[in-house]
């Protein structure tokens, strides 16, 4: 098992950077891939990026690819989602969440734990 809790939303600006974090509890989280995923208002989850549970490999969706970077501390067992450039359409709640697995998933059905969410509103 593992409890997921994310950090650093805000509102912030076109143009502007945020940093999400999300720390986990037990003492399993180097086991876990983990990923962010997003969801806006009057839309389904989509996928962000994903990182494996040792950290060398990592996968974004075309959307972010570029300007969100996605990295672990797993001394610290806290994941990361650095967020630059930052559009309007990236407003949405952002979730990080745990899949116990070797290898990064896009698909949110691979993925078992979740956090509550964080909401990121990015205005023009």
């Amino acid at each position: 098992q593992v409890q997921l809790v994310e950090s650093g939303g805000g509102l912030v600006q076109a143009g502007d950077s945020l940093r999400l974090s999300c720390a986990a509890s037990g003492r399993t989280f180097s086991s876990y891939a983990m990923a962010w995923f997003r969801q806006a208002p009057g839309k389904e989850r989509e996928f962000v990026a994903t990182i494996s549970r040792s950290g060398g490999s990592t996968d974004y969706a075309d959307s972010v690819k570029d300007r969100f970077t996605i990295s672990r501390d797993n001394a610290r067992n806290t994941v990361y989602l650095q967020m630059n450039s930052l559009k309007p359409e990236d407003t949405a709640v952002y979730s990080c969440a745990a899949a116990r697995t070797s290898y990064t998933r896009r698909s949110q059905y691979e993925y078992g734990f979740w956090g509550q969410g964080t909401q990121v509103t990015v205005s023009s």
